[in-house]
């Protein structure tokens, strides 16, 4: 299935804090958008595989993705497996997506910077004509990298105050994680300062911006325009 935009997480939650909302302005603005996480975070200390996957189907059904695959590579073991490259490439081949978004490469977490260097080798790979798979090469018109824990200043940001509320309800759903209970262990996602963490950073983007709440977003390459006239949001 070809889709619009196809963004990969490292863990279940990733995607939800990293551009949760801005998945859900696509899916509400009628573009295909498929996820793919990467792991099912066995390692966190909280949460069962079976619980992190239920989690993450719910969130996906909050946020209006198409669908919403996961690769079950170990966690703590992205890329140390060479047959990881491949299986990245051939998703991005069968799905033809116009846009990837992709973890920013620089993250206190080491999965997340090496799903971003791994996922921007794919994203490549994946247009070569002589890269070896049964699917046809393809080539996305981008690559865009999104923040999960740290943040630079971005080279754009995205209004997500219409579907904010889908953000939230999405990160809920990953109860696991996020909702200290009595036999779960405290840990720096489900303290009340992580979600203020991930809230701040959205006001603040959205305050620079003029809006209520946006994600920010970094590329590689200059951005070009026809004319210096302000694009209707």
């Amino acid at each position: 299935m070809s889709v619009d935009l196809l963004a990969f997480g490292p863990h279940p939650d990733d995607l939800e804090i990293g551009l949760g909302g801005t998945i859900a302005r696509h899916a509400a603005l009628g573009l295909s958008v498929g996820l793919c996480d990467l792991t099912a975070g066995e390692m966190g200390s909280n949460g069962t595989i079976e619980e992190r996957l239920a989690e993450s189907e719910a969130a996906r059904g909050v946020l209006g993705a198409a669908w919403r695959e996961n690769l079950r590579w170990p966690d703590r073991g992205i890329g140390k497996n060479t047959a990881h490259l491949d299986a990245a490439v051939a998703l991005i081949r069968r799905h033809r997506p116009r846009t990837i978004a992709v973890p920013y490469w620089s993250d206190r977490h080491p999965d997340h910077v090496a799903a971003s260097g791994l996922l921007t080798e794919a994203a490549f790979n994946s247009g070569l004509r002589r890269y070896p798979g049964s699917e046809e090469p393809w080539k996305a018109d981008w690559i865009c990298y999104y923040f999960i824990n740290d943040s630079v200043p971005p080279s754009f940001v995205v209004d997500v105050t219409d579907s904010y509320h889908l953000k939230r309800e999405a990160l809920e759903c990953h109860a696991s994680q996020f909702r200290a209970a009595p036999t779960s262990e405290a840990t720096r996602l489900n303290s009340p300062q992580f979600r203020q963490l991930i809230e701040s950073r959205d006001a603040q983007f959205g305050a620079l911006a003029g809006v209520a709440w946006a994600e920010g977003f970094v590329v590689r390459e200059l951005a070009v325009r026809s004319t210096l006239m302000k694009a209707d949001r």
